[in-house]
């Protein structure tokens, strides 16, 4: 299964790998009424973790490790200021940070994961892409893909209900 959509990407956006080696890709946008770096925006996506987040990674920790995948545990919800290159998000190691752009990767023998947070005055774009390595990679993205999709969507929403609440609250 390769699930791949990528309308609208800004030029800025990285991936793990050029798209024709991707066995997903997807990157979702909304508009933005405030100016927000890619870090604030991570920051403020990350204070709310979805609840059904801590089951999923809790389920995804029991079965992967089974498969000496490294447990994860989710996220923290743990604001940053000061980050840089080598530093760890939670689980992701950030590979690229400026204003308008945050890389962060996990790795492992099953997959890479590249999930790249941009901005402009204008917009934020969350884009995951994927490389798998073998079988189980192949297999664990079967229902991440789905997921993920409408997870990130879920989260884009609520920010830009908090963002435009906060905006008329001023």
């Amino acid at each position: 299964m390769t699930s791949i959509q990528s309308q609208n990407m800004s030029a800025a956006v990285q991936l793990v790998a050029p798209v024709e080696e991707l066995y997903y890709l997807d990157s979702q946008s909304i508009a933005l009424t405030t100016e927000l770096s890619a870090l604030e925006a991570w920051n403020q996506v990350m204070a709310q973790p979805m609840p059904v987040m801590k089951i999923a990674f809790w389920v995804r920790d029991a079965i992967s490790s089974c498969f000496g995948v490294k447990r994860i545990s989710g996220f923290s919800g743990t604001p940053r200021s000061d980050i840089k290159v080598g530093d760890h998000l939670d689980f992701f190691l950030v590979e690229h940070i400026e204003p308008e752009v945050l890389s962060l990767t996990s790795r492992d023998k099953h997959l890479d994961v590249m999930t790249c947070v941009t901005t402009d005055e204008h917009r934020l774009s969350i884009t995951s892409s994927v490389i798998t390595h073998n079988w189980f990679g192949r297999v664990y993205m079967f229902p991440v893909a789905f997921a993920h999709r409408l997870i990130v969507r879920k989260i884009l929403a609520r920010l830009q209900k908090n963002i435009t609440k906060a905006a008329s609250d001023n």
